[in-house]
C-alpha cells in the first residue's frame, strides 16, 4: 500500500510539472513575462537553479543612481557613464536573482569591451537580491508588470530625447531585454536575449525598431528549441529580424556563479554579442 501512495504522488507531482511547462511554452493565457514569472510556481524550474556560487564585485567605475518613473515614484539603477559624452546606452536586465554582483562584473566587462558607451543595469526588483532560490522565486513572481514598465519607462526618460538603446539580459532578464526594446521604440538600437521567454504577440513585435540576438540552450526545459522555433516564425511573421544561436548547454549557462556554467558556450555567445552590440553602437 505505501509503495503505491507514493506511485500516486510521484505521478501526480510529475503531471502538475508537465502541465505547468505546457502552459507556460505551448500556449498564452498571459503577457510573456508573466508566463515567465509562473514559472517560479513549478518546483521542477525552481530545483534546476541550483543556488549561486558566492560572488564579489566592486566597481571602480560605475555608482548608483536614483532617477524618476512615471508611476510617481523612483527607481535606482547601477550606471556606468561613457568617458566621452555620447547617446548610446546599452540597457542591462538582471536574471531572476536581482541587480547583483555578477551582472555588475558583466556590466562592466562588456563597458571596456564595447568602448564609449554608458551602461544602466536596470533593477527591476527595487532593490531585492535573492541568494537562494525559494528567494528568487518569490521576488521574480512578485514583480508587477506595471511597476516594471514604469522603471523601464524612467529609464528611457533618463538616457535623454536622441538616446540610442541597445537592451541586454539573462533569464527573467532575457524577457526583459526584450520588452525594454519594444518599450524604447525608435530609440531601440538591438536587442540580445540570453534565454529568455520571448514575446508571443507577432502584432507587438511589429513595433519593434530593432534586430535581436538570440543566445539559447538547447537542454533548456522551458525556453526549449520549440519555443525558440516559434519565437524565429514569429519574427519571421512580423517581419523583423533575428538572428539565433542554440548552444549544447543548459538554462543559466553563461553566469559563471552558476553550477552548470558552460564556457565554451558563453565564450562563443559573448563574442556574437559584442560583434552585434559594437555594430549597433557605434
Amino acid at each position: 500500500m505505501k509503495k503505491i501512495v507514493l506511485l500516486t504522488l510521484f505521478m501526480g507531482f510529475t503531471a502538475l510539472a508537465f502541465a505547468q511547462r505546457k502552459v507556460v511554452c505551448c500556449s498564452n493565457p498571459s503577457s510573456a513575462t508573466q508566463q515567465f514569472a509562473m514559472l517560479a510556481s513549478n518546483p521542477v524550474f525552481k530545483m534546476s537553479h541550483k543556488n549561486p556560487l558566492p560572488i564579489r564585485f566592486q566597481s571602480s567605475i560605475g555608482q548608483s543612481i536614483t532617477y524618476k518613473t512615471p508611476d510617481g515614484k523612483e527607481a535606482t539603477a547601477f550606471f556606468m557613464k561613457a568617458k566621452k559624452p555620447t547617446d548610446n546606452y546599452l540597457f542591462v536586465i538582471h536574471e531572476w536573482w536581482g541587480l547583483n554582483d555578477y551582472v555588475k562584473k558583466e556590466s562592466e566587462k562588456l563597458y571596456n569591451d564595447l568602448g564609449n558607451v554608458n551602461i544602466i543595469d536596470l533593477d527591476l526588483y527595487d532593490g531585492k537580491v535573492a541568494t537562494t532560490r525559494e528567494d528568487a522565486g518569490k521576488f521574480m513572481q512578485a514583480v508587477n508588470d506595471d511597476r516594471a514598465r514604469a522603471i523601464v519607462n524612467g529609464a528611457i526618460t533618463y538616457a535623454g530625447p536622441k538616446a540610442h538603446i541597445a537592451t541586454i539580459g539573462w533569464c527573467f532578464g532575457g524577457g526583459w531585454s526584450l520588452q525594454t526594446s519594444l518599450l524604447a521604440g525608435k530609440k531601440a538600437a538591438g536587442c540580445v536575449m540570453y534565454y529568455g521567454m520571448p514575446e508571443q504577440d507577432v502584432a507587438k513585435l511589429k513595433t519593434l525598431n530593432a534586430d535581436v540576438l538570440g543566445n539559447f540552450a538547447n537542454k533548456d526545459q522551458w525556453i526549449n528549441p520549440k519555443v525558440v522555433a516559434k519565437f524565429e516564425a514569429d519574427m519571421k511573421a512580423a517581419g523583423k529580424k533575428l538572428s539565433v544561436h542554440q548552444y549544447d548547454a543548459d538554462h543559466g549557462f553563461a553566469n559563471p556563479s552558476n553550477p552548470i556554467y558552460n564556457s565554451e558556450a558563453t565564450k562563443d555567445a559573448y563574442t556574437n554579442t559584442l560583434a552585434f552590440l559594437k555594430a549597433r553602437l557605434k
